[in-house]
């Protein structure tokens, strides 16, 4: 076994650590979700954590970990009798972004169970990691009903596994931690919701911290054992203070005083829910008894607001996640020395344990208000005063970034047919959930039974197999899969007019509020998204397709306008764009969104080459749709041309709102057909 990198040993990263170690004391707090770049020592704390939890006694022999005090009536292995066990180490499972729902709620034996009668239940991954750790890397990627499984059972502590009348049930309490790149995409609100603690963390940027993490990691990597045996006294130091909180826990008090500054807080930063409040209350007991004290102080509960409430505060997916720590202190404030008994001073300025790092969760203090989306404060910024009144620029130079118009709520824009791409929420597809639409002969594994199917097709053989009693004489070849239709996450890639013609400030900016408005909707339905802007010379692909749609609202804040407006080369590199994603993910579908005048200019034969590069898409049948920006009295309607040879549906701004967007889907789908 690969010895692991001491958790002591971990340089810096001190609210990650204080994250874990609560959790390790109180497993009540609910899990760590761990957002930040790549490279900062998120999975080496994970793993290092395992090997400070005390050992757990077990029933021998049984699969779902029971303890032999208090062994679960209801576990799949019992009943067990009450008595001695055998200890073994806390386990670390971790689960795979790529993970079936089989593999972590454990699988049914169909066969059997149709043809045999019996409940032969094969313990998934949330079974090994009851009483331990589950660690889910890039959670941010995995699917969202396995994430919705998951997070059910860390609530309930059990896990249930029903499938055609079959049923079984078994404890699974554990620590939950996630770690994420932002960069890669963000969580659904819910799900951050049901996230105990957050941490953000970043490499140090002190050069003598940084020479200390090569050090250590150098020395690590040439003498594994040696190196955490020099480390073996600061962890055994650790593993008894978690074992000595475990057991003062009980005996932490949390008075009213304390009760009413977290209510206080949660109310002052507009959280959804109890579940904040409830964890913070949590934390703040854990803190205490982390701290070896029987009373939770106004430190405590600062300490456990800002591991508690940054990813709750968010109001939409491009609120940067944080806490203003001014607001913050003003309220403890106010709400301090109402439990004088305590012995607690009251005086709640964060002095003294609590005090946290500016560069602590969430990247301590208030956002900048001018930071747009992605960067904290309003994120549907409006258009500056005045600026309605500034002349049309007319070519050459280039004209300062424009912020963006309030984002509107739109309709859904689909790709027609059925496709079978990523679980989402944008266009039809055959997927694992949904309705069910029909049965076939399983490909592989089987996941989904029909029932009616397999009946149906083991009926006429009974006779011949022999059947003398009331069970079917089931075979393999007569199991049916289950075919079900329900919704994909789609490629939608913005392709974006940001020349001259385009660069009046009331304008733009209302051009980047529908932008927003179609990221956001790409946002709620699981989509990837791109961005190609063109302008002057050429185009430039400013976002590679990603997962993350803060990325794309922060590249399109800074768009600068300005030049002509070389929209052929714009399509030829969106062109360029999808086909390099369709041979990196040849089941996701594209629906690209061209935001334009419709307007060529520069380049010999401007208009020709535009209306050839448009025919592409048209040939591969490509769904696209046409924002026609053109404004004033006199419109030339060349946006809704470049529709017709992309085979495309044009669309105006005003169209886009939800309640001027009714027919748009059935355009997009229809002429998307005649274009295939």
């Amino acid at each position: 076994m690969t010895t692991p990198f001491p958790f002591t040993a971990v340089v810096g990263q001190d609210d990650l650590r204080l994250a874990l170690l609560l959790n390790a004391v109180s497993p009540a707090v609910g899990g760590v979700l761990v957002r930040g770049e790549k490279g900062t020592a998120k999975s080496t704390a994970v793993r290092a954590l395992s090997a400070l939890l005390p050992e757990v006694a077990v029933v021998p022999g049984c699969r779902f970990s029971c303890d032999p005090v208090a062994p679960d009536p209801a576990c799949p292995d019992g009943p067990h009798e009450a008595g001695p066990g055998s200890e073994r180490p806390a386990r670390m499972v971790e689960l795979p972004v790529g993970a079936s729902e089989d593999r972590l709620v454990g699988a049914l034996d169909i066969e059997r169970a149709l043809a045999e009668g019996v409940k032969a239940f094969e313990p998934g991954l949330l079974a090994d990691a009851h009483r331990g750790i589950l660690y889910v890397d890039e959670v941010n990627l995995l699917h969202d009903h396995l994430v919705d499984l998951l997070l059910d059972a860390a609530a309930m502590g059990a896990s249930y596994v029903e499938r055609e009348g079959v049923s079984v049930r078994h404890a699974s309490k554990f620590l939950l931690v996630g770690t994420m790149n932002p960069e890669e995409g963000e969580l659904r609100p819910q799900l951050l919701d049901r996230f105990g603690l957050t941490v953000e963390v970043a490499a140090s940027r002190e050069p003598e911290q940084r020479v200390e993490v090569v050090r250590r990691r150098l020395a690590y990597d040439d003498d594994p054992g040696g190196f955490a045996a020099r480390w073996a006294g600061e962890e055994a130091a650790v593993r008894h203070r978690i074992a000595a909180a475990r057991e003062l826990l009980p005996r932490v008090r949390l008075g009213d005083g304390a009760l009413r500054q977290i209510a206080a807080t949660c109310a002052a930063f507009e959280v959804d829910g109890m579940r904040a409040d409830i964890v913070m209350a949590r934390t703040a007991t854990a803190l205490a008894a982390w701290a070896g004290r029987t009373d939770v102080l106004a430190e405590d509960v600062r300490q456990a607001a800002l591991l508690a409430l940054p990813h709750r505060r968010r109001r939409n997916p491009f609120d940067a996640p944080g806490l203003d720590e001014d607001k913050l202190d003003e309220t403890l404030e106010q709400f301090a020395g109402e439990d004088r008994e305590d012995g607690d001073d009251g005086d709640g300025d964060g002095d003294g344990d609590g005090d946290d790092d500016p560069d602590g969760p969430g990247g301590g203090g208030r956002p900048a208000p001018e930071s747009g989306p992605g960067g904290g404060g309003d994120t549907a910024a409006r258009p500056e005063a005045g600026e309605g009144g500034e002349p049309r620029p007319t070519g050459g130079g280039e004209q300062s970034a424009v912020r963006a118009a309030e984002p509107f709520r739109t309709k859904v824009l689909s790709v027609p047919g059925i496709g079978e791409g990523a679980a989402g929420r944008r266009s039809r597809a055959r997927t694992e959930h949904g309705r069910t639409t029909g049965a076939r002969r399983p490909g592989g594994a089987l996941t989904k039974l029909h029932l009616a199917a397999t009946v149906r097709a083991a009926a006429p053989y009974q006779r011949a197999r022999g059947r003398s009693g009331p069970g079917l004489v089931i075979r393999r070849d007569d199991l049916r899969q289950a075919s079900r239709e329900g919704r994909e996450g789609n490629l939608v890639l913005f392709v974006v007019d940001a020349s001259g013609s385009m660069a009046a400030r009331q304008r733009m900016g209302a051009v980047k509020g529908a932008v927003l408005s179609l990221l956001l909707d790409a946002y709620q339905r699981r989509d990837k998204v791109g961005l190609v802007t063109f302008r002057g010379s050429g185009a430039q692909v400013a976002l590679p397709p990603t997962s993350s749609v803060d990325a794309a609202a922060v590249r399109l804040e800074s768009l600068p306008t300005g030049g002509r407006t070389p929209l052929a080369a714009g399509l030829l590199k969106a062109h360029e764009v999808l086909r390099v994603e369709r041979l990196r993910d040849p089941a996701r579908r594209a629906l690209m969104v061209v935001v334009t005048d419709g307007r060529a200019t520069g380049g010999p034969e401007p208009v020709a080459l535009a209306g050839r590069a448009a025919r592409l898409f048209a040939a591969e049948g490509i769904a696209s749709v046409v924002v026609d920006c053109e404004s004033g009295p006199v419109r030339l309607g060349l946006a809704g041309r470049l529709a017709g040879e992309l085979g495309g549906t044009p669309v105006t701004l005003d169209e886009l709102r939800a309640d001027s967007i009714a027919g748009l889907v059935r355009d997009v789908q229809g002429t998307s057909r005649r274009a295939a």
